[in-house]
């Protein structure tokens, strides 16, 4: 960049101070997604024996009764009644506030799933019988899903975005520092050009 002495010390410098906060904002998260990226990538490779949690549990007579009476040929989707949700989180440790249910004239059918694993939940208003079920299948396939946003809830979503942000910031202001400095390091655009060609050609090459 041919600019003024004044104005280029102005510019690296606000670029070195970007380049280091948004380092410093996505570092973790960058050693995050390196590694999950590996376990994704060879996530055949890497075995885990699911771990299977079933518990079954029954409606009180008086919350059974309330609840048949709503669940009567109600059919679709519905959400799960307060009182039935404040049951399952107390007595089986069910977050079931606030979820959509598949009711099925006097039965309903949670689905639960979450990072690293699955659950479920059914509830027979006929005869009270409460199961649930939950299917853990380990803190690698719990960090893929983070990696992934699978299941993870706005807030993770967000932070996603928060941190691809600040990873294309880091990279911009790494490709100006570098054409700052490219000038006295003559290999500097021959690398950034192998960055690009070598993705591109084994994409071209090698996914069909």
């Amino acid at each position: 960049m041919h600019l003024d002495p004044q104005r280029r010390a102005w510019w690296l410098k606000t670029l070195v101070q970007w380049h280091w906060i948004s380092s410093a904002v996505c570092l973790v998260g960058l050693a995050l997604f390196a590694v999950t990226g590996i376990t994704l990538n060879h996530a055949s490779q890497i075995g885990a024996e699911p771990v299977v949690t079933n518990r079954q549990a029954q409606l009180p007579d008086a919350l059974k009764a309330r609840l048949a009476a709503e669940a009567e040929g109600k059919t679709g989707k519905s959400p799960v009644p307060d009182e039935l949700a404040r049951w399952l989180a107390t007595d089986l440790g069910v977050a079931a506030a606030g979820k959509t249910a598949e009711w099925n004239d006097g039965e309903i059918y949670l689905s639960l799933p979450r990072p690293g694993g699955d659950a479920w939940a059914s509830v027979d208003f006929a005869d009270g019988k409460v199961e649930y079920e939950k299917t853990d299948r380990g803190w690698v396939s719990w960090l893929n899903d983070l990696h992934k946003g699978r299941n993870t809830g706005p807030v993770w979503t967000w932070f996603i975005d928060v941190f691809a942000v600040a990873c294309f910031v880091f990279a911009v202001t790494g490709l100006l520092l570098l054409q700052f400095h490219a000038q006295r390091r003559p290999s500097t655009w021959p690398l950034v050009g192998l960055g690009l060609l070598v993705p591109v050609l084994l994409a071209l090459l090698f996914i069909h």
